[in-house]
């Protein structure tokens, strides 16, 4: 066969294997574990809307080379297990939780092979055993860790520049949540140093904010610091309403609390931190593993005040307050 015949035969075999006769793409499987998102509106939560549009970025569209599955407790954390379970049973090539406690247990309870990665980890990840360094993880679990106690000192800071004659503080959280408990020791080593009081009081889901305010009513506080779980992220309109109703200044780490009728926020941007968490996905994607992709921390912290919501309380924020804020809601 002359060399002409051969160029032709091989060029016509590569036409036949180009792009009209290659396979499909790979459609990839994500898993997302949840605690409280209301299943039937998760798409539309600022914060998952955020991971979707990360995942968009990077090259990843549901219903073109994405297929997503996503669960969730509703606040009913004994379902959790079950629901990652489900998850694995679907053959996810990720699993994404949206915080440590309750659904990172879940999920390294029912695998040590799914790569799983965690949006936002209040937890100290190495002494809680999660993983054996921030630089190199280990095992199958990688993602965000936020674990800023001191955040929790200078919020109180923060709210006692607001109301320097508050004396009696109440911390509306839930007791049982791993995640914070160094916030609460960095929070009562801040609150001596100020001379005021904590009082702790329970909320581990929705129905009991009722209960909850009305305890902090009947303690005589003066205001009121949320921690950052995902019950309070979730319901943090109905938090906002409360302490509106009840006229409590409220501090909080969530903007999105603060914009929706809280008084005062400071920390990271959770829905920057999950937009951020769809690298992690990626690069597992891409076959990096798990173990090997460093734990990353936030470093941009935000100061938001809701001057409406101060009016509406009768305070006056302090102008040095206001020049150091990020965001002002007029």
């Amino acid at each position: 066969m002359s060399r002409k015949a051969i160029l032709a035969l091989v060029l016509a075999v590569t036409s036949m294997t180009g792009p009209l006769a290659q396979s499909p793409g790979k459609i990839h499987r994500l898993g997302l574990l949840a605690t409280s998102q209301p299943t039937a509106t998760w798409r539309s939560a600022p914060n998952l809307r955020a991971l979707i549009e990360g995942l968009r970025q990077l090259g990843y569209v549901e219903g073109q080379n994405l297929a997503m599955e996503f669960r969730s407790a509703e606040s009913k954390l004994e379902l959790l297990p079950k629901l990652a379970t489900d998850l694995l049973a679907l053959k996810v090539d990720v699993l994404w939780v949206s915080t440590c406690g309750a659904p990172l247990t879940a999920a390294m309870q029912v695998t040590t092979t799914t790569p799983i990665v965690v949006a936002t980890c209040s937890d100290d990840m190495v002494a809680a055993g999660i993983v054996q360094s921030l630089s190199h993880p280990g095992g199958n679990v990688t993602g965000i860790q936020k674990l800023t106690p001191e955040l929790a000192a200078k919020r109180l800071e923060i709210l006692k520049e607001v109301l320097p004659k508050a004396s009696r503080v109440a911390i509306l959280w839930d007791r049982g949540y791993s995640d914070f408990t160094a916030d609460w020791a960095r929070l009562r080593t801040s609150a001596q140093s100020l001379g005021v009081t904590l009082l702790s009081v329970k909320a581990k889901n929705p129905a009991e904010f009722e209960t909850g305010f009305a305890t902090i009513i009947a303690m005589r506080a003066g205001a009121l610091i949320t921690f950052s779980d995902a019950v309070g992220y979730v319901h943090r309109q109905r938090l906002a309403d409360l302490a509106l109703q009840h006229r409590l200044a409220m501090m909080t780490p969530f903007q999105e609390t603060t914009i929706a009728g809280g008084l005062i926020s400071y920390g990271p941007s959770i829905v920057e931190l999950q937009r951020h968490s769809a690298v992690f996905i990626d690069r597992i994607l891409k076959g990096s593993k798990a173990g090997d992709i460093a734990i990353e921390q936030p470093t941009k912290f935000d100061l938001v005040v809701n001057l409406k919501t101060a009016k509406a309380l009768g305070l006056t924020i302090p102008q040095s307050l206001l020049l150091r804020a990020d965001e002002v809601i007029q």
